[in-house]
């Protein structure tokens, strides 16, 4: 019988696509829950369009900070770089620790207000799961395997991208997952610097008090992390386990 249902991402997927696509067919409900409040429904911009925006930020910082995470714990983990593996992990923990808004802050005098300060703010606070998860995935590749690649005349280069990088896979995809859902969350307050995001319901409503904005606004943001969440966690069961 189960195997004639649909997956769970599909009834997430089309929870999300409801909630984007028909928010003002739920006026009638938010108005029976909130009656004193006039406006229900956020329509200053279609939701749509911020998940849109939402989606572009998050993948752009979630790219750039795996390219930088996944180089850095390469490098640390190969016999150039070992002396600066302490370095490299203090580094990506501070930047987390950092809380967003301070770093948002900060990029404000720098590049001014827009999308470019929460880039910088994701960038930063995304690496430290990458590069944790990329030199513990590595680490975790048995040296039985390497030496065995080595004997077969395969160079350390290829060694590494045919052998340790496929093994090392589902500890670094794991990594990856956590910063993308870190950073669907975090993405929220790039509203208040002007950036077009999900979080736009979410600040409007707590600067007007408006609770049914800002549960529609966290209805979305939610939904999208967890399509995002079991989209990656599916990838992630087909990848070869070290």
């Amino acid at each position: 019988m189960t195997r004639f249902l649909f997956p769970p991402i599909f009834w997430v997927a089309l929870l999300l696509a409801l909630a984007v696509l028909g928010m003002e067919k739920a006026e009638p409900f938010f108005h029976w829950v909130f009656p004193d409040i006039k406006r229900v429904i956020y329509t200053r911009t279609s939701f749509s369009i911020l998940l849109a925006y939402h989606f572009i930020i998050v993948a752009t910082s979630s790219l750039i900070s795996i390219a930088i995470g996944v180089g850095a714990g390469i490098f640390v983990t190969r016999q150039a770089g070992q002396d600066f593996l302490p370095i490299v992990r203090t580094i990506a923990a501070v930047g987390q620790t950092f809380p967003p808004i301070a770093v948002l802050g900060i990029a404000i005098l720098l590049v001014g207000y827009g999308s470019a300060p929460i880039l910088i703010a994701l960038i930063i606070y995304g690496l430290l799961p990458i590069v944790e998860n990329t030199i513990a995935g590595l680490a975790a590749v048995p040296p039985s395997v390497v030496e065995a690649a080595k004997a077969m005349g395969y160079s350390s280069i290829e060694r590494l991208i045919f052998i340790e990088l496929p093994l090392a896979s589902p500890v670094i995809l794991a990594g990856i997952r956590v910063s993308i859902i870190i950073n669907i969350g975090t993405a929220t307050i790039g509203s208040t610097v002007g950036a077009r995001t999900l979080g736009a319901p979410i600040i409007e409503g707590l600067a007007g008090s408006n609770t049914a904005y800002i549960i529609q606004g966290a209805i979305v943001v939610g939904l999208f992390a967890i399509f995002f969440d079991m989209a990656l966690g599916y990838l992630a069961r087909r990848l070869p386990q070290i």
